[in-house]
């Protein structure tokens, strides 16, 4: 089933009251201060249900749901609906019997808000049919559609602004030349604290071989190749003898300094 086929409602509205129009006599359009507003043709059920592109004004009873006219709107703005010039509640709609026959009637709300609704339903429906119909020729011809173009145009420029550039270039122009050495040559900085500084020869020259780093080498070669005290009779010697020296310079000490009669000796 195509989606023409459905009936969809739109809008409905429980109270709307039916006027006999006049003839028009010019083209100001209508005013519903000539209907005789105190004394309605019809009253009933207001419904508008669309099929399609098209919509439908239906008045029907508010009981049984019967039918009393129909107003087919291909288009809208369009002589089917119609706004009077000297209010927003009233409306003239051309309604079309099964025969074709077709009148023009007046239809006026209660409720401002009603005459509201009404209009917007109609809008909106037509609204969608427009877009439908743009989407459809789209899809049929895709190139003809509008294409985006970001290419410039003669004479445009653009400005790009990036605070991290001018400073780099600020910090490059205040960077201080390295001083130059004999013959020309620049010098590298001082190494960093706690580290003695390197040499570095002129180029086909080399530095003198000193003798002192020599005699601190082979001392420490002297040194890592003496043999280790080892545990035993030696450490003992060493240590009676160490005991020994303390016991002779104690009793030394007691034979030249005798006791005298008043000290108790311990």
């Amino acid at each position: 089933m195509a989606d023409s086929d459905y009936e969809s409602v739109l809008c409905v509205k429980p109270e709307v009251h039916v006027y006999r129009v006049p003839p028009r006599a010019s083209n100001r359009g209508y005013r519903a201060a000539e209907w005789q507003l105190d004394q309605p043709s019809w009253s009933g059920r207001l419904r508008i249900t669309s099929k399609g592109k098209m919509a439908f004004i239906k008045l029907e009873d508010k009981n049984s749901g019967e039918l009393f006219a129909q107003a087919p709107v291909d288009q809208f703005p369009s002589i089917a609906v119609e706004g009077v010039t000297d209010s927003s509640r009233y409306f003239v709609i051309r309604v079309e019997d099964e025969s074709g026959r077709r009148a023009f009637i007046g239809v006026g709300f209660v409720d401002r808000g009603d005459a509201f609704d009404f209009n917007v339903a109609i809008q909106d429906h037509f609204k969608w049919v427009k877009q439908q119909s743009e989407l459809a020729k789209q899809a049929q011809n895709p190139d003809q559609g509008p294409k985006l173009d970001l290419g410039f145009k003669e004479g445009q420029t653009i400005k790009l602004n990036i605070a991290n550039m001018k400073k780099k270039e600020g910090a490059a122009g205040n960077s201080k030349p390295r001083p130059a050495g004999p013959g020309g040559l620049s010098l590298l900085p001082p190494p960093p604290a706690g580290r003695s500084p390197a040499l570095i020869p002129p180029p086909g020259e080399q530095l003198p071989s000193c003798p002192a780093d020599s005699q601190l080498t082979s001392a420490a070669n002297t040194d890592a190749s003496l043999p280790w005290p080892q545990p035993g009779g030696a450490t003992t010697a060493a240590s009676a003898d160490i005991w020994g020296d303390f016991a002779k310079a104690s009793g030394s000490a007691s034979t030249q300094n005798p006791q005298s009669p008043g000290w108790v000796q311990f």
